[in-house]
Order: C-alpha cells, then structure tokens, then sequence
C-alpha cells in the first residue's frame, strides 16, 4: 500500500481524481475521512487541465469532527467564482440551524503552506459594508447576491468546535478576516502569518478591502492558546471580541458570525486565553491587539506577553493594545468587573497608544510597557474616571523621538 493509497483501493492524493481543483479536493476527503485518515493536499500537479501548480477552489473544504487537514507545501487560492470560505467546520453553512457541536479538528501546515484570497473577489468585508461602496466585490450591483460582506468571507471557520489546532498557515488577500473562531473550545493556535494591507490592486486599480483582521476569537471561546502571530492586516492583527445580540437563526447570509448569540444556552464569555508573541502591525491603522466584550459578555483570566509594533517609520497605529470601546454602538463602556483578570507584560509599541483603555478593566497587572510615541503616556484611559479597579501598572518607559 502506498502513502497515498487505503485498502478500499482509492487515493488520498486530490492530484489522482478528476475534475474541478474543489472537486478533486473534496473527493479526496471523502476517502480520506471514511479511512480514518489525515487529509493530505500537496501541491497540484500541472496537467492537461492547467499548468498551475496551485489549487484554485469554488467552495470551502469541509471539516467533520475527527478529521485532520495537512497542507503540504501548497497554496490554495479562491476562485473567482468562489463566494466562501477556504476551509470550515462542516456542523456550519447556509441554513444549518443549530450549530451542533464538533470534537477534534487539526489545520495543520507543512514548509509554506499558503491559502490566498481571489484575483477578483466576488466579495469582501464584513456584514455592515455594502459592495461597491466601502468594499470591493464584483457581485456589487448583480440581482439576486447579496451586497453586503458576512461569515462567507471569512478564511477559515470554526463554529462549536471542542479541541482544536491551527498551525504553521500564511494566509494572504484575505477577503475579511482570516481566522475566526465562535463557541470555540480547548484551542491551540501557533505560527499564523497574515498578508493582506486593507487594499489590493485589481486590474490596474486600488480597490478597498475593509475589515481584514487577521485572527478573531468571537463569543463563547474558552481555554485557547495563541502562540506566534506574525505579519501585516489590513485591521486588526488579533481580536478578541465578544459583542452580545438578541438570538437569531444560525447559517443565515447577511451576517458576519454564522452562529446565533445565545445558540443552544451556551455560554458566551471569553475566558482562559493566553496569547504570546505576536510580531506585526495592522497596515490600516487600527489595533494589534484588541479586546472587545459588550452585552452582558464577560471577558476575564487572559494573558497577553510579548508584542512587538512592526510599523514603519512614519506610521502609526491606533493602539498596540486596546480594551474595550465607549461607542454606544458598541455597547459603550462595559460594566466595572466584565472586563477583568487580564495580564498584559512585555509590549513593544510605536502606536498612537501603547496601551488603550477605552473601556473598563479591573483586577489587572499592566507591566513592562514600552512606548515609542513620546507623544502620549505609555498607558492611556480615555473612558473616564471610575472603570478601572484595582489595576496595577509597572515598568512603563517612554522612549524619545528616535
């Protein structure tokens, strides 16, 4: 038996089926996950079809429970034609309500393992932009699509998810954010790099492509190690942001989660996520790390340690840190207690704010804090007197203008 090969006499390889580079995939996992077998996709083999050594998929590669996707040494772009994501758990989509849960799924990436946003994406953005006017999308202005960004434009997509790992991935072009995670437990998450600048050349022309955060952690995700985030967004690097809502139905179109708020009782706080070494900047200027919790979310027991600001000289982000939001769209200020028990240690920034509380944070030790903007104070409260409670801030250092 070959590594390749399981003993119903099909193959594991996606290069040995016919049809399209999605099809081939997908029948791939179909023999692969029957067998109880990893999902292998090396690089295409250029054929009679194509030359191309690159996979150009329609649809999103679906993950079952159980299963294993290994990306050896490839690069998987979107098409086209595709509208979706590159890879989600298979318990979430159009119309699937519930999200039933899932138990142990792996991404994992071999050497350069690249997943890459379309040449014209049929959409961008989240659900509150429309096509073809804050964001880019060829479906803009086409009967019977949908002209505003949602969950479909996510990278990668977990939904209700127990155990997990995401590893070694570059994602590239992202048409929203790259990696997003909703009711997502016992997680591991390391060496993701982001590319993507929040706008593209398309055609000989600049075209806006708004909210590409790199990795978001949604309601409900607990207990989830995040190690090694490296590169450049056109939004936020991380996101941590638990926003609360009334209940809805789950997998419908027009939305940037596919899971409802409130789905199933299940418990919405963020709590028990470490984050370490996180190495970039977002180029739209927004924030590297930000925690956003709101509606009666409580966000607490998170370890930030080691950020360092990659912007270039003449460059500012908004924040290097920021914790919560006065915006009454957001919530406004979340209340004193909801937004606790956060170590933030060792940040290196060169933002606007090294450190920006916006919102409440209490029962937290903020330490080792240094700000490359002689402009401002390494830690900044612009919400008020009275939301923060017993904080400590130590070894803060102001740098002059270099």
């Amino acid at each position: 038996m070959t590594e390749t090969a399981f003993p119903g006499g099909g193959s594991l390889d996606p290069n040995s089926y016919p049809g399209t580079d999605s099809e081939r995939i997908e029948q791939a996992a179909r023999a692969a996950f029957a067998a109880g077998r990893p999902l292998r996709i090396p690089a295409r083999r250029p054929d009679a079809v194509s030359p191309r050594s690159f996979w150009l998929i329609d649809a999103a590669i679906l993950l079952p429970g159980n299963a294993t996707l290994i990306l050896d040494n490839c690069t998987i772009r979107l098409s086209d034609r595709c509208r979706d994501n590159f890879i989600r758990s298979a318990n979430c989509g159009p119309g699937i309500d519930p999200v039933p849960p899932l138990d142990n799924i792996r991404i994992l990436g071999v050497g350069s393992a690249v997943l890459e946003g379309a040449v014209h994406p049929r959409s961008t953005g989240d659900s509150a932009k429309t096509l073809g006017e804050r964001t880019f999308g060829t479906d803009a202005g086409k009967p019977g699509e949908s002209q505003t960004g949602d969950w479909r434009n996510i990278g990668i997509l977990l939904a209700n998810v127990h155990r997990f790992s995401i590893a070694n991935l570059t994602i590239r072009d992202s048409h929203a954010w790259a990696v997003s995670l909703e009711y997502c437990t016992e997680g591991d998450i390391r060496r993701l790099a982001f590319d993507s600048s929040g706008c593209r050349e398309i055609d000989g022309e600049r075209r806006i492509v708004l909210n590409q955060d790199g990795l978001d952690l949604r309601r409900g995700c607990r207990n989830i190690t995040i190690d090694t985030i490296t590169g450049t967004t056109g939004d936020d690097l991380i996101a941590l942001t638990a926003i609360g809502g009334a209940p809805r139905p789950c997998g419908i179109l027009g939305r940037t989660e596919v899971c409802s708020p409130r789905m199933g009782g299940l418990d919405e706080d963020v709590n028990g996520i470490v984050i370490r070494n996180v190495v970039g900047h977002s180029a739209g200027g927004h924030h590297i790390v930000r925690f956003l919790n709101t509606g009666g979310i409580r966000m607490r027991n998170i370890l930030l340690d080691g950020v360092v600001d990659t912007s270039p000289d003449g460059f500012r982000d908004h924040a290097a840190v920021r914790i919560g939001d006065s915006n009454p769209a957001w919530g406004g200020v979340t209340p004193l207690g909801e937004t606790a028990a956060f170590q933030i240690v060792n940040i290196q920034s060169r933002a606007k704010a090294a450190i920006l509380i916006a919102g409440s944070l209490a029962d937290s030790i903020i330490a080792n804090v240094l700000n490359g903007n002689p402009g401002t104070e390494p830690v900044v409260c612009t919400s008020g007197p009275g939301n923060t409670a017993n904080l400590e801030i130590r070894s803060a250092l102001t740098l002059p203008e270099c």
